[in-house]
């Protein structure tokens, strides 16, 4: 049997859709060989290290520049002979040389229904903007816009009457739990990213 993927996670929070990737269990298709954080206090770290992942740590205030921090990252998941990056609430937008080492192999989750709402806060952004709906966006990351790669999947959530940003923000959790180990199985599975997007694009009318 051939080895499987290798797959490294990028992540700056609480970890829960790295702990999501990690709970499907042999049907994700793939190893998570390590898990960089972007906080030294990030509690994502403790998740990969209760799984006996390795980890790292890269801040920006680290390294001279961006660019230099992010040339760290790379040397870091090339030592791991990473083939897949996925962010799982990376919180730093990525210098090119990130995407240069590995193009069309990083992919990353938004809580929206890309192309509504990119960026920062964009659950409030749908509240703001009286929206009916919203969701999550699996998508590619590539040179360009902010949260403006190729979508590969999506799910919807509805916007209820009384939700603010807390509650809003857990029900879409809630589906990127579901929607993300999914899609990033079918990726690394060597499923091109056209028929993943014919299968798994889930958005509701």
């Amino acid at each position: 049997m051939p080895p499987l993927p290798r797959v490294a996670v990028l992540l700056s929070g609480r970890g829960s859709n790295l702990r999501a990737l990690l709970d499907h269990g042999n049907a994700l298709g793939a190893t998570v060989v390590g898990a960089i954080a972007s906080r030294s206090d990030a509690r994502g770290l403790r998740i990969a290290r209760e799984r006996g992942i390795p980890t790292a740590i890269n801040q920006r205030a680290d390294h001279p520049t961006r660019r230099d921090a992010d040339a760290a990252i790379v040397s870091r998941l090339q030592a791991w002979q990473v083939e897949w990056v996925v962010l799982a609430g990376w919180m730093r937008i990525l210098d090119d040389v990130v995407l240069k080492a590995f193009p069309g192999h990083v992919v990353n989750i938004h809580p929206s229904l890309l192309p509504a709402f990119p960026g920062l806060h964009p659950q409030r952004q749908a509240l703001a903007a009286g929206a009916e709906r919203t969701g999550c966006s699996v998508h590619l990351v590539v040179p360009g816009p902010v949260d403006g790669g190729p979508i590969l999947a999506q799910a919807a959530v509805p916007i209820l009457p009384g939700d603010d940003e807390e509650s809003l923000s857990g029900r879409i959790l809630e589906r990127e739990h579901e929607l993300y180990p999914r899609t990033v199985s079918r990726l690394v599975r060597g499923h091109h990213a056209a028929e993943v997007r014919q299968a798994e694009l889930l958005t509701v009318p």
